[in-house]
């Protein structure tokens, strides 16, 4: 690679202008990307100047990044920010007997917050290191309240836009709140368990949050109300909340139309689908960003397509719990805006594009009806949109510099003629070469401004080993570990 990287901090904005170029670039125009060969992408505090061939201005610093893809950076708006705990659940079912719902034992004994603030920070800057790692410039974050006392925290969310500010990730955030949750009654048997005044404590601790923090770091924090689920929600909460949106001049995502569990439980309560009793109370519009909608009815996407819902697609999680979203292409044909989010460790976007793929054909029963380039859209244009965000997901005069470089030289990656389908069938996060979030160099060759990842490892080890030691007192009878999590193949222990 022939380049100057000798003024550029990892951190930092460079003064002046500097204009990257690639074997690829992804450019804009007419609403839709094009690529440009041999193209160069120019930028200065923050903003794109140009993107074509043969820049006729003076620039600070030239830097070339080779057999590369100058891309848009990627919007991941399920984005993991705790430890991946659903990763124990892929091999261990069913899920009420693992731990992945309250027992009434433990509701009784007084659920406790399972980390220490300092460990939910860590826990923060680990995860949006990690996506920026993956090329992932824009994230909404997410995260499970299994192991909380009932809600997020403000504190945590200040150290998350600290987080964001040091590492140069841009995020929207604020603490998760609920009304409810599930509790284990019986074997099998799960009921909702409200406590509305708490929930609307949640949502002005979120407010207030979103007024006090919204355009920190130079503008890279912005806010987003995020209720946890449609079945822990009850109808003032989800009043309050998108009433609170539309002052506050920000979207809200709420998880529905995504399980069994949530289906039974809104029929139960509401005697229909959850986009049906939200359509019936007013509560869809575009200010509504739903994930996963992988048990969506026909009429649910109708409402969602007449509403102007944008869903997040999420196919890696879903697909490893066997549920895909029927389909993708459907959606779009549909006139539903599709976003993106990975919803995993690690949040690798490619391979999610990969499986978003794969899984769409399976529906369609045909391989045209899709193509690797919508997949690419939803995770750029589609996430933009979701946000409303004209000024992202996208590589023209006027967007923001938020630019991922993908290496296509790698030795994982196969020759080709076009470089999307090279990324999305074959490609990896991994292939991340560079990132820049606001013009500002955020990553490099897998290293990130003041984070040490690999250090960051193992204390996320330690911490994701001392959660699990605390599964038995929130599981069904309490069984050990070993009964809980049972290991792939016996382990023979280390007796020297």
């Amino acid at each position: 690679m022939a380049a100057d990287f000798a003024d550029l901090s990892l951190g930092y904005r460079p003064e002046g202008r500097t204009l990257i170029t690639s074997s690829w670039v992804v450019g804009h125009k007419d609403g839709g990307h094009t690529l440009l060969r041999n193209g160069q992408v120019v930028f200065e505090d923050g903003v794109i100047l140009f993107v074509g061939h043969n820049f006729p201005g003076k620039v600070a610093r030239r830097i070339d990044f080779g057999n590369a893809l100058i891309s848009p950076g990627l919007i991941d708006l399920d984005a993991l920010s705790d430890l991946d705990s659903t990763i124990l659940g892929i091999d261990n079912h069913p899920g009420w007997a693992k731990g992945r719902v309250w027992p009434r034992s433990y509701v009784e004994a007084g659920p406790y917050e399972m980390y220490s603030p300092e460990e939910l920070a860590f826990q923060k800057r680990f995860a949006f290191g990690q996506l920026l790692l993956n090329g992932i410039t824009t994230a909404a974050p997410i995260a499970s309240l299994f192991y909380r006392e009932w809600g997020e925290t403000v504190a945590e969310f200040d150290a998350a836009a600290d987080a964001a500010g040091d590492l140069g990730l841009r995020v929207y955030l604020s603490p998760a709140y609920r009304s409810g949750g599930m509790v284990l009654e019986a074997p099998g048997k799960m009921v909702p368990v409200f406590d509305e005044e708490r929930g609307l404590r949640g949502l002005s601790d979120a407010i207030a949050y979103i007024e006090r923090q919204n355009g920190a770091h130079g503008d890279l924090v912005r806010g987003i109300l995020a209720p946890d689920r449609v079945e822990t929600s009850t109808l003032a909460l989800l009043q309050r909340t998108d009433a609170a949106a539309r002052d506050l001049g920000c979207k809200f995502r709420l998880h529905m139309a995504q399980g069994t569990m949530e289906v039974d439980t809104v029929e139960m309560l509401h005697g229909s689908t959850a986009p049906v009793w939200l359509a019936k109370n007013g509560l869809l519009s575009d200010r509504l960003i739903a994930p996963h909608a992988t048990n969506a009815t026909e009429e649910d996407l109708g409402l969602y397509a007449e509403h102007g819902v944008s869903i997040v697609h999420c196919p890696l999680v879903s697909a490893r719990s066997g549920s895909t979203l029927n389909s993708f292409s459907k959606c779009r044909r549909q006139g539903i805006n599709i976003a993106m989010g990975t919803d995993t460790t690690p949040p690798d976007m490619l391979m999610n594009l990969l499986v978003g793929l794969i899984t769409c054909r399976i529906n369609d029963h045909a391989p045209d009806r899709v193509r690797s380039a919508d997949l690419f859209d939803a995770a750029t244009l589609g996430g933009a949109h979701a946000l409303g965000r004209p000024d992202l997901g996208h590589l023209s005069p006027g967007a923001r510099a938020d630019i991922a470089v993908f290496d296509l030289s790698d030795t994982i990656m196969a020759p080709s003629v076009d470089p999307i389908t090279t990324l999305v069938t074959g490609g990896s996060g991994k292939v991340t070469r560079a990132v820049f979030v606001d013009g500002r160099l955020s990553m490099l060759d897998r290293r990130l401004a003041n984070f040490d990842m690999e250090k960051a490892r193992d204390q996320a080890q330690a911490q994701y080993e001392g959660l699990i030691t605390k599964y038995p007192e929130r599981s069904w009878n309490h069984p050990p570990v070993s009964e809980i999590f049972v290991p792939s193949y016996p382990i023979e222990a280390d007796n020297g």
